[in-house]
């Protein structure tokens, strides 16, 4: 495990395009995962209890801050930090997992065994880019 304040700067990197902006969510408990070589943070992700929208009364956990650097893209290493995710909210009692993806990592979640709910949307921010809720149970 490692802290958010371990993984803030690749998250804002790869998430935020490098703006130094606060990462919502950071002051909320939650479980974060880094996949290292050596002292080189490759990839990050992080979840936390949180209710679906859709289903307020179920046990959920929401997926957050997923980042792989550029360079480590398509070696694995995303999925290393979201298999670790789900390992630990099954340990922990599992339910259901979902998330706001960006629509370019769909497929990543798709292989992943997650499914889309609903339309994508574009809160307008470029450097966000449209999402899609995802989700599925563990």
């Amino acid at each position: 495990m490692v802290t958010a304040a371990d993984t803030a700067d690749l998250r804002r990197t790869v998430l935020r395009g490098g703006r130094p902006v606060a990462l919502d969510g950071d002051d909320q408990p939650a479980f974060h995962i880094g996949v290292y070589d050596g002292d080189v943070l490759l990839a990050t992700g992080n979840v936390r209890v949180s209710p679906a929208p859709w289903a307020p009364a179920e046990p959920a956990w929401r997926l957050r801050g997923m980042a792989t650097a550029e360079g480590q893209r398509g070696r694995g290493v995303g999925a290393q930090v979201l298999d670790a995710l789900v390992d630990h909210c099954r340990a922990e009692g599992g339910g259901v997992l979902w998330c706001h993806a960006r629509t370019p990592a769909q497929r990543f979640y798709e292989r992943a065994g997650l499914v889309t709910r609903g339309e994508p949307w574009d809160d307008g921010d470029p450097v966000m880019g449209p999402h899609v809720v995802m989700w599925r149970r563990l």
